[in-house]
């Protein structure tokens, strides 16, 4: 008679329970304490899928006959020669070391971006880049692809990125005391699934049916109507893409006309508001931002504008931007145009009004949060200071020794000779694919760590197999997570793959610095030593009781002291000469010196409205623009074959939705095979016909493993990112402009039985590799 072992674990996705027989994953229970589970966790059994893994050491057949002297174009074309792990740690740790004492380190570049295991010890990014540290250091990167240009306005004008981070007014407190919400973007569950770190309760959903329940003027302001659950009965705004910060700007400048803005407020809590008011008023350019300005440029209707500025100072409003609005060119502005309007009205500070940033973009982001310390393994001291902004790798690797700016300052990128990437995977994130891959041939070495045979991984030199968080211990756990959670090994690891942990020290005992990397412990000794540092802080700031490590490890969580019922800024309102910003004037910034001396036309010294390299006021009559949104049953690339993500693919392919009136006049029919396409590249979807898309607006979630037909260009899985553009939002935030984004779209004319089923084989000869 068999046993079944129930296996606490957690991914981004959330907590569950694995249910193992043997071997085997049999089936997968919700964690006991979470309100809205996500589907998603039922996916999991695709990491014990070995078709798409990596199960041994790889090398490329030219790389391991020339090493740094091989063609750098044979990646993804050559084949893989499997070695033993013994080899693969001297390849490594002998690569690192002759780019180290030949061009320095700063010709390493960490990347190892992505969303690798939630969990806190086996975390990858930071496993590499303590192992590099302790030889040296390492380029490494700033920001992320999900929020860059956001954090980088807010910490100049705010002093902090706390206000997108998590830390403005919590959602318990907005749903008890908000009259009325304007959600720029979404606040939507499909997004609140997952949360960097894990997570234990998913909490959007609760809020939001008491929003509904107290009767908040709910108004959501997007060109996809789903970007907010239906039952929640808001009005819907179909905003032109890319134009949000038009709008913010007309109702800012409605209110100033109309003389109803909190002059003593902007008197006494912000700098530079005459500038901001001036320009509001057009008095350097002649246009004054009011309803009628924003309209043209929204595609709204000027008379809501005109109303809805009235509501905002006779209510108590909140407003949220949503992270998604900054990943567009000159994604700075939506953020600080925002922080104008809510300064504007004069309501920061107060319980359920003012703005913030990043609400349902993560699970935690809004949710009462924890004011402990996270556990996380420690990256160790960086020996040199080297780094790029996080969607700069392509620029990085096409021009070393060239400038590039980044926050005001001047700084050069290095000659990238060698790229690690550990738990993450370029080839889905970053935009411009086909721009990347000529930059790919550059580096004389890539190594990839990662569970599974991704687009990265293909084009690698060295492979090395990481198990996946189902076959190896860890814990879970974040500042947006009132849980710590345990991550019980469930399977033995397929093939010969190890944990980070193990591959990070075998590398680091070839470089001689084994027993500096691993202090001794193994990984139930760090499990401990980690969890011990939380729970000793929880008790010694808080007076907040944890159990002991055993307790905790058999329960599977613990609770963590949360910050509840939060109102962003409120000491600071009461009492602002106390409790200064850490801005240029101490106070909230809407006019800045900085800026204004540093002079960028694509960021000026005020919130303001910038047209985007792309967007639908410059876009001719068959261009649409497209939205690369985040997918309903996956994370980004991850678990894309799982029974989620199948669940929502059509014919096999993405999904493309399109407005009625689009499809119409490009005889495009509902279930069409469709061919998306602009001068950057090309790529396959199915057709969904609906009217939750704005006109004009197409929208293909991310995510699509990379397939490209031979030399065509063409990507016959659906990836968006062959399409979207490469540039910065900026040249003071540097972000990435995903959603900047004009595309033909046609149906297909070429064989779609024979595109699907080069896609299926393309799958299957993963398993060759």
């Amino acid at each position: 008679m068999t046993t079944i072992r129930r296996v606490p674990h957690c991914s981004h996705w959330g907590a569950y329970t694995i249910l193992v027989d043997g071997n085997q994953i049999v089936g997968v229970e919700p964690f006991e304490h979470d309100p809205t589970p996500s589907p998603i966790i039922h996916s999991i059994t695709e990491w014990a899928n070995p078709e798409r893994r990596v199960l041994q050491p790889m090398v490329r057949s030219g790389w391991l006959e020339k090493r740094e002297a091989s063609d750098g174009r044979g990646r993804g074309n050559e084949k893989f020669v499997p070695v033993s792990w013994e080899k693969a740690f001297s390849l490594v740790a002998g690569a690192i070391t002759r780019v180290s004492q030949t061009y320095g380190n700063a010709s390493i570049f960490a990347g190892s971006y992505g969303w690798t295991s939630c969990g806190r010890f086996h975390h990858a990014s930071s496993l590499l880049k303590r192992t590099l540290n302790l030889v040296g250091g390492f380029t490494g990167h700033v920001d992320t692809y999900s929020i860059a240009a956001g954090p980088v306005i807010l910490r100049h004008t705010l002093g902090s990125e706390a206000a997108c981070g998590g830390q403005a007014n919590t959602l318990d407190s907005i749903a008890e005391n908000s009259e009325t919400l304007v959600i720029f973007g979404a606040l939507s569950p499909r997004t609140a699934q997952t949360e960097a770190g894990g997570i234990g309760a998913h909490s959007l959903e609760g809020y939001l049916r008491r929003i509904v329940e107290r009767k908040v003027r709910v108004i959501l302001v997007s060109p996809l109507k789903d970007d907010l659950p239906e039952w929640v009965g808001a009005e819907w705004w179909p905003i032109r893409p890319n134009t949000d910060t038009a709008l913010m700007l007309g109702l800012a400048g409605e209110i100033v006309k109309a003389g109803r803005h909190d002059a003593d407020f902007l008197a006494r809590y912000c700098s530079g508001s005459d500038e901001f008011l001036a320009y509001l008023k057009g008095e350097n350019d002649g246009t004054a931002k009011d309803a009628a300005w924003a309209a043209k440029i929204a595609g709204l209707d000027a008379d809501k504008i005109a109303e809805l500025s009235q509501i905002l100072v006779a209510t108590r409003s909140m407003i949220t931007v949503s992270w998604s609005l900054q990943r567009a060119h000159h994604g700075e502005q939506p953020f600080w145009a925002a922080l104008g309007l809510a300064a504007v009205t004069g309501q920061i500070g107060l319980p359920g009004g003012g703005v913030g940033y990043g609400y349902g973009s993560l699970g935690g982001v809004g949710a009462p949060y924890n004011i402990g310390k996270s556990p996380a393994i420690s990256q160790l001291q960086k020996p040199i200071d080297s780094f790029i902004p996080v969607a700069r790798i392509t620029d990085m690797l096409l021009n070393p020794g060239k400038p590039f700016t980044y926050q005001g300052e001047t700084r050069t990128y290095p000659d990238a000779r060698l790229v690690y990437w550990a738990g993450g995977n370029p080839y889905h994130h970053h935009q411009d694919i086909n721009r990347l891959s000529d930059a790919w041939t550059r580096p004389e070495t890539i190594i990839v760590q990662d569970p599974m045979w991704t687009a990265t991984a293909q084009r690698a030199d060295i492979v090395l197999p990481a198990s996946t968080s189902i076959e190896r211990n860890d814990l879970a756990g974040n500042r947006r997570s009132d849980f710590l959670l345990a991550m019980h090994k469930a399977i033995e690891p397929l093939g010969e793959a190890r944990s980070d942990f193990d591959i990070f020290h075998g590398i680091a005992q070839e470089l001689g610095v084994g027993n500096a990397f691993s202090e001794g412990r193994d990984e139930m000794g760090w499990l401990r030593h980690l969890y011990d540092a939380s729970r000793e802080d929880a008790a010694e700031r808080f007076g907040f009781e944890m159990p002991d490590f055993q307790t905790f490890w058999e329960a599977g969580y613990a609770r963590v002291p949360v910050k509840t019922h939060h109102t962003y800024l409120a000491e600071y309102r009461e009492d602002p000469d106390a409790n200064a910003l850490a801005t240029e004037s101490g106070r909230i910034v809407l006019g800045s010196e900085t800026l204004a001396r540093l002079g960028y036309q694509d960021c000026l010294s005020h919130p303001a409205w910038i047209e985007p390299a792309e967007w639908l006021g410059k876009a001719t009559s068959d261009e649409l623009h497209l939205v690369s949104h985040q997918p309903e049953g996956r994370l980004h690339s991850q678990l894309e074959t799982g029974i989620a993500s199948r669940k929502h693919k059509r014919n096999g392919r993405e999904q493309a939705k399109i407005n009625g009136r689009d499809a119409g006049r490009l005889g495009i029919a509902d279930g069409d095979t469709i061919r998306l396409w602009n001068e950057r590249g090309a790529c396959l979807a199915t057709a969904t016909v609906t009217d939750a898309v704005r006109a004009g607006v197409i929208v293909l979630p991310t995510g699509a493993w990379l397939t490209p037909v031979g030399n065509s260009g063409l990507d016959i899985a659906g990836n968006p990112n062959v399409l979207t553009l490469d540039v910065p939002t900026s040249s003071f935030g540097q972000g990435c402009s995903a959603h900047t984004c004009l595309v033909h779209v046609e149906a297909y004319g070429g064989d779609v039985e024979d595109a699907h089923r080069t896609y299926q084989n393309a799958l299957e000869a993963l398993d060759a590799v």
